[in-house]
């Protein structure tokens, strides 16, 4: 399907800062690139970088006042969801270096505190079928609840709380998987259909050699998630990283889908 993608950021910043601004969709296999264009006003010279793991771009810049951002991109996306319960779970010493990093804790994702946890309530199950069982557990016992969670929640919050956002679900999926021994990483993503449209966090989890999305919101179809970047939790995927301070004055994010005869579908 080919989806457009159109978003704006308005911040005010009282001192001028570094910002670094993740927004524009990754030219993936599944996912390809038609066209696209990052609009900027307010900031000095640009300096364009390679995301994580290679996949997207992010851009440095210095900025101060008014911060307005504008991203607009046409992206095909060929994606046919795959079930993951029958791929087999990568035993931890043969899985390949790179994706090793994803094994461990990070700031928002303390999998270590979970290992118990996940022992006694998904055991013994050494294929996709144990990650989609967590995602389930996480939607129906964790609300989601928009204005739960800020900057500093964490898994661990999460698990207590038993409320959050998308980042935070993504969060407690990766750290469950984690610690299970299978690889995680979060993706920041563009989301058609997703209500109210966003910015949209989910993990992709590392089975038989390959990445695969997973969603414990199910807020969203696989199929229409546009990657803009991933990382080890919600530090590495920020859409903005300011080394300061901003105010919000307005952003929207809006994904439509633009059928083949021209049609198109608006996002719930």
């Amino acid at each position: 399907m080919r989806l457009k993608v159109e978003a704006t950021l308005n911040y005010y910043m009282s001192n001028s800062a570094d910002v670094l601004l993740t927004i524009e969709a990754a030219q993936m296999p599944d996912q390809v690139l038609v066209e696209d264009r990052l609009v900027i006003d307010g900031v000095g010279p640009l300096r364009a970088i390679a995301g994580e793991d290679g996949i997207g771009r992010r851009t440095w810049m210095h900025a101060g006042g008014f911060f307005n951002a504008r991203y607009d991109a046409l992206v095909d996306v060929d994606r046919s969801p795959r079930s993951i319960d029958e791929l087999e779970i990568t035993p931890r010493s043969q899985l390949p270096p790179e994706v090793i990093p994803y094994l461990w804790p990070s700031r928002y994702c303390e999998s270590d505190r979970f290992e118990a946890f996940v022992e006694r309530e998904f055991p013994g199950n050494s294929h996709g079928a144990r990650i989609h069982e967590m995602a389930t557990w996480i939607h129906d016992h964790v609300d989601y609840c928009i204005g739960s969670s800020d900057g500093s929640t964490t898994a661990v919050d999460v698990f207590v709380k038993r409320q959050g956002v998308c980042r935070d679900f993504a969060h407690l999926l990766a750290a469950f998987s984690r610690a299970a021994g299978v690889p995680a990483r979060l993706v920041s993503a563009y989301a058609w259909q997703l209500d109210p449209p966003d910015f949209h966090a989910v993990v992709e989890v590392w089975l038989e050699g390959e990445w695969y999305l997973v969603d414990a919101t199910e807020l969203a179809p696989l199929d229409g998630l546009i990657r803009i970047a991933v990382g080890r939790d919600a530090t590495d995927i920020a859409f903005m990283t300011v080394f300061g301070t901003a105010d919000l004055q307005d952003q929207s994010v809006l994904v439509t889908r633009l059928d083949t005869d021209g049609a198109k579908e608006k996002a719930a």
